[in-house]
Formats: C-alpha cells, sequence, structure tokens
C-alpha cells in the first residue's frame, strides 16, 4: 500500500484521517467484544444454576411419578390426558447489535387434565413437577441459544479487531511513515537547492 501512495500532503492528512478512524474502530471493537465476553459469562453462570435445578426437580418428578405408579398402577392412560402445550413464545432483544431470544411459556393456569377421584397426590405431584421441568427447560434454551449467539459474535468480532490492529494500523502507520519522510525529505532538498541558488546570486 506505500508504495503505491504518492507522497504528497493532501495524502498524508487522508492516510492519518484513515488511520484515526481505524484506532477509533479498533477501541469500540475492543469495548464491544468486552461488553459481549461479560454478557455471555453472566448467562454461563445462570445455565448451570438452570441445569442443576432441572436435574433436581427430574429427580424429583421421576421419584414422584414412581410412588404413583406403585400406588396407582401404571399411569400410562392418565398421562394421555395431559394436553400439548403450545404455548412456548419467542422474542428478541439486542445486546451490542447481537440478537438474543426471550423464550418464555403462556402463564395460563392450566387445571390438572385428568379426574381426582381417581388419582392421589403423588401423580399431582409428578405432574406439577414435570411442569416445572418443562417451564426451566424453556428457560434453559434461552440462555444456551444466547451464550452460543454471543460466542459467535465475540469470534466474529475478535477477528475484526485483530485485523485491524495487527494489519490495517500498521499499514496505515507505515504509510504515514513513509508520506512524512518522503515530504521531509522534499523540503530539506527544496531547502538546498534554494540555498545553492542564493549563494549564486551573492557571488555573481
Amino acid at each position: 500500500m506505500s508504495d503505491q501512495i504518492v507522497p504528497t500532503k493532501g495524502n498524508l492528512l487522508a492516510t492519518k484521517k484513515t488511520l484515526a478512524l481505524s484506532r477509533t474502530g479498533f477501541d469500540l471493537l475492543d469495548r464491544k467484544r468486552n461488553i459481549l465476553i461479560r454478557e455471555m459469562m453472566t448467562l454461563i453462570g445462570r445455565a448451570a444454576k438452570i441445569q442443576d435445578k432441572i436435574d433436581s426437580t427430574y429427580d424429583e418428578a421421576y421419584e414422584a411419578l414412581q410412588r404413583a405408579n406403585i400406588t396407582l398402577g401404571i399411569c400410562d392412560e392418565l398421562s394421555r390426558t395431559v394436553p400439548i402445550d403450545n404455548g412456548l413464545n419467542v422474542a428478541y432483544r439486542s445486546v451490542m447489535g447481537v440478537e438474543i431470544p426471550m423464550v418464555s411459556l403462556d402463564s395460563v393456569n392450566v387445571p390438572i387434565p385428568y379426574g381426582l377421584n381417581s388419582t392421589n397426590i403423588m401423580l399431582d405431584n409428578a405432574y406439577l413437577k414435570f411442569s416445572e421441568v418443562k417451564r426451566l427447560t424453556a428457560e434453559l434454551s434461552e440462555v444456551e441459544n444466547s451464550v452460543y449467539r454471543l460466542a459467535d459474535a465475540i469470534k466474529k468480532t475478535q477477528k475484526r479487531a485483530n485485523a485491524l490492529k495487527n494489519i490495517m494500523i500498521p499499514r496505515f502507520e507505515a504509510t504515514v511513515k513513509m508520506i512524512a519522510d518522503a515530504l521531509e525529505e522534499k523540503d530539506r532538498e527544496e531547502f538546498s537547492r534554494l540555498k545553492v541558488i542564493k549563494k549564486q546570486k551573492v557571488t555573481q
């Protein structure tokens, strides 16, 4: 690049301006990357807590279901009375230009779908625990998808920041130095030429 640019004051000013913009761009990308990393680390911690909660709730749900099966017989027919839940909603929020999903379930109080006269509290407990697992799974899907999107954005941001820091900024700095050195050398030559002309005029 520096070999192709004509060393003029106009090109020097233009290259300095581009260099300043590149440095500003790097600072903004570096700030964006740090914000995204903080957001991602927060979500990773949250995901671990949700996963632990899901694991413990699953254990409690299966234990309650096992007790219900023991006291009521296998609850296969009763399980078919539970309706399919289509109340999953997905919206998005933006974090530094990255679209992050917000997953939610409709908070409508659905009554227990099976008859209470032929069941017991153990089945009720299993039903409520599995409902809690469903809610936690939706929350975990939101967090894990957000972490994936943030990690991808961080990777791209880091790549652009590295390109500016390691390629573009050094290249513009070298170009500025080349033009400045060439102009300085030209000024020295002009100064020397004027001194020679002045000296010749004095001796005439």
